[in-house]
């Protein structure tokens, strides 16, 4: 028995399974899923199973009566997809119908769709009665799922990474944004699916090591050169720069390794107009009394 790395057509994501026969890599087999059987395609190298782990299972390699019939039910999945938006449009649902998807026995459809609030959608089984007798299972899908599942073009006219090659949605954050020293616009963080975009993590270990040799922003530094001293004001990671505002108010784009990072007892020494880091020609504010 060996271990192959097996994708369904809905996902980019691997999932190993046993096999009595190491099929190669591009081998389109029959695999007992979660749902029932499914025609896959082998995408890697067989490994030797490994103690206490779960695998699926292939049944065996797919015949040509396997693809064809696995082809015409996807036409009809497609098919029902968008008889199921019509008369989702027409019952007034606010539900978007993702996919409709058959087990190659056709004893099941999964209908994925998405929406913002739950809602009754067993009318809707009435629709795919007159067109099948496989039992109906609706699945709820998230935005990333949804994405997934369609596949979209990203800002960087590939097709979108979900789709392509992610095996899962890592936790993604505002945080690794701005550490990356990106402006914090929504429309330009966020992906086709609405969320912040899966590429914000791959580069994130990447700058934080790259900010481990940066002066922190607003920190009070002096150019060892110059001796000019000022606050910076942005970092530029990859570059291994940053932007300071002198005294004088002038904004120098200089190397991190050319500065020196003033301590707190020399920050206090500094003369009031030293630590303000104000914009030049405007008196520092007098206190509130």
């Amino acid at each position: 028995m060996v271990v192959l790395p097996i994708r369904f057509e809905r996902s980019p994501r691997l999932h190993p399974m046993l096999s009595e026969v190491a099929h190669p890599v591009g081998t389109r087999v029959v695999v007992q899923g979660k749902r029932g059987p499914e025609v896959a395609t082998v995408r890697g190298e067989p490994t030797p199973p490994q103690e206490q782990e779960r695998y699926g299972a292939v049944l065996r390699a797919a015949s040509p009566e396997d693809v064809s019939r696995w082809e015409e039910l996807h036409r009809t999945g497609e098919d029902l997809k968008w008889l199921l938006r019509a008369r989702a449009r027409q019952r007034s649902l606010p539900v978007k119908v993702v996919a409709v998807e058959f087990t190659l026995d056709e004893s099941l459809v999964t209908v994925s769709y998405s929406a913002e609030e739950r809602i009754e959608l067993t009318g809707l089984i009435s629709e795919l009665r007159g067109h099948t007798r496989a039992r109906v299972n609706f699945a709820a899908v998230g935005p990333r799922e949804q994405a997934q599942m369609i596949g979209t073009l990203g800002a960087c006219g590939r097709e979108n990474c979900s789709s392509t090659h992610l095996q899962d949605f890592a936790p993604v954050s505002i945080r690794m944004a701005r550490d990356q020293q990106l402006p914090l616009n929504p429309e330009k963080l966020s992906g086709p699916c609405g969320r912040l975009l899966c590429c914000l993590q791959f580069e994130h270990t990447q700058y934080l090591d790259l900010l481990k040799d940066l002066p922190r922003k607003n920190a009070r530094v002096c150019h060892e050169g110059s001796g000019a001293c000022g606050k910076v004001t942005k970092l530029h990671p990859l570059a291994g720069t940053v932007d300071v505002t002198t005294d004088q108010g002038v904004l120098t784009d200089v190397p991190a390794a050319e500065l020196r990072r003033l301590t707190e007892a020399e920050i206090k020494a500094l003369p009031e107009t030293g630590r303000g880091g104000g914009r030049p020609g405007k008196p520092n504010r007098a206190p509130r009394e």
